[in-house]
């Protein structure tokens, strides 16, 4: 029977090869039904829609790929005119059903049917998280500060940053007082040079609303959570204000809750919490710096006296400071110098240390590499200092204990050499010009990029040492110079390791140095008291600092007791800052009139952050008290409470204390009668402001007109 109906066109059979690709966009209308076809594992659409003209220019609409059944339901036509359900199906079929052959010569791959792989959806938070457990993790094992702090600003996604605070101490909550102290100090470290402020309280805020959560896992999380809240504000890192406005958003039959109250109550409100909550896990990086020196020191004289190889290593194991192994090393290379006697059986401990594991080759490096660095002070006390350490690392690193690549530029290859003496000698002629060049040109810039040129940081300590020891020999101007230059090369170029081994260096040769400078011990107590002050030590590195001197050291242990004082003093702040008599930067008058700049500038521009840098900028925070003042004075004679907000944002920030406000608040009360000789309502605006601070948590509820002091 011949068919009206002819074959298609090559357009036709083109459009029809192209149907299945968009055959997903097209089942999207709702008004393309679908219907399945035999064999097939997906719905296709309708290609009704497709008009084309019939064959031989007749008029019309050809209908070759689209049938219609007795009922009037469309029926798609398979590929190369099969048909569907109730058709013929295409030329030459001869089953019901068609399979394909991969091994036909004729198989085409294109006539499979579509198949869809999913492929799994990663969250980036929880890859940021694996990685920042991870470098936790390694953390806890080496102590290293510093890799840690890198790896965590490598990692980028700053918008994760709170998941850090959270992740680090929830880690530590469930470990020993060791890993707990080295987070707290991890978390000052990353404080707002990697993570800021705003951040850290972020990240405490979630570590609050978790505790029930947390106390599934961790039977006393309310008080460990409680300690590192009271912690992190002791540490200056939390502001103390975070209790009360945290308090008033979480249940009070919360765990959460309870973790704020035993914060403020047991920790934060007792005589002298700061010094208790620091020593509350004394067994950890405190006490390490503290007391596993005087350990490691014992341990290894009872094991001279001894010589029992196993009982030694047995005990240096049960220090569990395997990242502070490098002290054991060095301090036993020391008591082998000193007791030229007792150098077999130390050589023969560290030998069976090494072999054991027990030391690693890195620290062993480390312990060598620290020993050549002082090794020229160390000369000082011990003649054969020098050359009881040639012969030492040789022996070594022939018995294969030692490997020699490990060492520091001050050694290299086993030998202390003739060069690398003549390149200390080098470096000291030419830091001696520059700073000679620094004083006469108060150019700080200049001489970084002069020691940047240098290129020699590992003498850092040694530019220290020399730039103080010609600031004391010189009038207080060079050594007001001096302190500044510590505080700006501590931010761009020296590490608190470099500034803690220079002042080591200066204190061991302190009585070589009296003979020159008659007030010796009392200049370099004042450099000391200095560096805390301005941020370039912190407190417990004075006690680091004490227990890196030498025994026989009396001189500097009496200079770091002086320093102490000085810093414990009342008003020590505005005392040390003032001692040599201002000098080029850091003097009150000038920290005053910046002050009042920037605070009528605010006044001007209303720009908050822009305020909060420069009051951070000065590097002053127990002189804010004078930002407070000034502050409320100005809100009074302009009429304008402006000022309020900023006192606001820096309370929230932690840039002002409640002890800076309530010394603000205090200095405005004593004065307040002479205020009001040019202000007529200055009493009554110091009594809203009064309200104002204690609603917001700025002053202490006690605080008052008549008891403020």
């Amino acid at each position: 029977m011949e068919s009206s109906e002819r074959f298609l066109t090559e357009q036709q059979r083109e459009m029809l090869d192209i149907a299945p690709v968009n055959v997903e966009v097209l089942s999207s209308s709702p008004k393309s039904p679908t219907l399945k076809s035999p064999g097939a594992k997906s719905s296709s659409v309708l290609l009704s829609d497709h008009h084309v003209k019939a064959p031989g220019g007749g008029a019309g609409i050809a209908v070759r790929h689209v049938r219609r059944t007795h009922s009037g339901k469309h029926i798609r036509v398979k590929k190369d005119g099969a048909g569907g359900k109730g058709t013929w199906g295409k030329l030459l079929d001869t089953d019901v059903e068609s399979h394909l052959d991969r091994n036909d010569p004729n198989y085409d791959s294109g006539e499979e049917p579509y198949e869809l792989v999913g492929t799994a959806v990663s969250d980036p938070l929880d890859d940021y998280t694996k990685s920042v457990v991870s470098i936790i993790e390694e953390y806890f094992s080496t102590a290293d500060i510093e890799l840690a702090a890198s790896d965590l600003k490598e990692l980028g996604s700053t918008e994760y940053h709170p998941y850090i605070i959270k992740r680090l101490v929830s880690m530590a909550m469930d470990r020993h007082d060791k890993e707990k102290e080295m987070t707290s100090v991890l978390l000052s470290a990353l404080y707002a040079d990697v993570i800021n402020p705003t951040q850290i309280r972020q990240g405490f805020n979630m570590l609050v609303e978790s505790a029930d959560d947390l106390a599934v896992d961790i039977l006393d999380t309310v008080d460990i959570l409680a300690l590192f809240i009271a912690r992190a504000v002791v540490d200056d890192i939390l502001p103390p204000a975070f209790i009360a406005r945290v308090g008033k958003m979480v249940p009070e039959s919360s765990k959460g809750f309870q973790v704020l109250q035993t914060a403020e109550k047991r920790y934060l409100s007792v005589p002298h919490h700061a010094e208790l909550v620091k020593r509350r896990w004394g067994g950890s990086t405190q006490f390490t710096v503290e007391e596993v020196k005087k350990r490691i020191a014992d341990l290894l004289r009872e094991y001279v006296e001894s010589g029992d190889t196993v009982e030694a290593c047995r005990c240096i194991r049960q220090l569990e400071v395997p990242f502070f192994y490098h002290e054991v090393v060095k301090r036993a290379l020391v008591l082998a110098m000193e007791m030229q006697s007792a150098e077999p059986l130390i050589l023969k401990l560290l030998k069976e240390a090494a072999e054991e594991g027990l030391i690693s080759s890195s620290q062993m490096g480390k312990g060598f590499s620290r020993m050549a660095e002082s090794i020229d002070d160390l000369s000082l006390d011990i003649p054969s200092a020098k050359m009881s350490f040639q012969s030492i690392v040789p022996q070594a690193i022939s018995e294969g204990w030692l490997d020699a690549s490990s060492l520091k530029a001050t050694w290299e290859n086993g030998q202390a050499n003739g060069p690398d003496d003549e390149k200390l000698k080098q470096y000291k002629k030419q830091i001696v010009s520059i700073i000679h060049e620094y004083f006469l040109s108060d150019d700080i810039p200049e001489l970084i990029q002069s020691l940047e040129d240098l290129g020699q940081p590992e003498f850092n300590p040694v530019f220290l040492k020399k730039l103080i020891t010609l600031a004391m020999d010189r009038k207080n101007k060079e050594k007001e110079m001096a302190s500044v230059l510590l505080s700006a090369l501590h931010i761009e170029i020296f590490s608190t390791e470099d500034i803690v081994n220079g002042f080591v260096m200066l204190l061991e040769s302190s009585e070589d140095t009296a003979l020159d400078i008659l007030d010796a011990s009392n200049e370099l107590a004042l450099f000391l008291a200095r560096a805390v002050i301005d941020d370039v030590l912190a407190p417990l590195n004075l006690v680091e600092i004490s227990n890196k001197l030498p025994p026989n050291c009396s001189s500097g242990a009496e200079t770091i007791c002086t320093a102490q004082s000085l810093r414990s003093a009342r008003h020590a702040g505005e005392r040390i800052l003032r001692c040599w008599g201002g000098g080029t930067g850091w003097a009150v008058e000038d920290a005053k009139d910046k002050i009042q700049k920037l605070l009528e500038e605010f006044e001007s521009s209303g720009v908050l952050s822009e305020a909060c840098r420069c009051i951070r900028e000065l590097g002053m925070p127990f002189f804010n008290h004078e930002v407070v003042k000034k502050a409320l004075v100005m809100a009074m004679e302009k009429k304008n409470d402006r000022m309020l907000d900023l006192l606001q944002a820096c309370f929230s920030e932690g840039l002002i204390t409640i002890n800076q406000m309530t010394k603000g608040f205090g200095r405005i009360n004593d004065g307040l009668e002479d205020l009001a000789l040019d202000i007529p309502n200055a009493k009554d605006k110091f009594t809203f402001y009064l309200e104002h601070a204690k609603e917001r948590g700025w002053l202490l509820p006690s605080f008052g007109l008549p008891d403020a002091s």
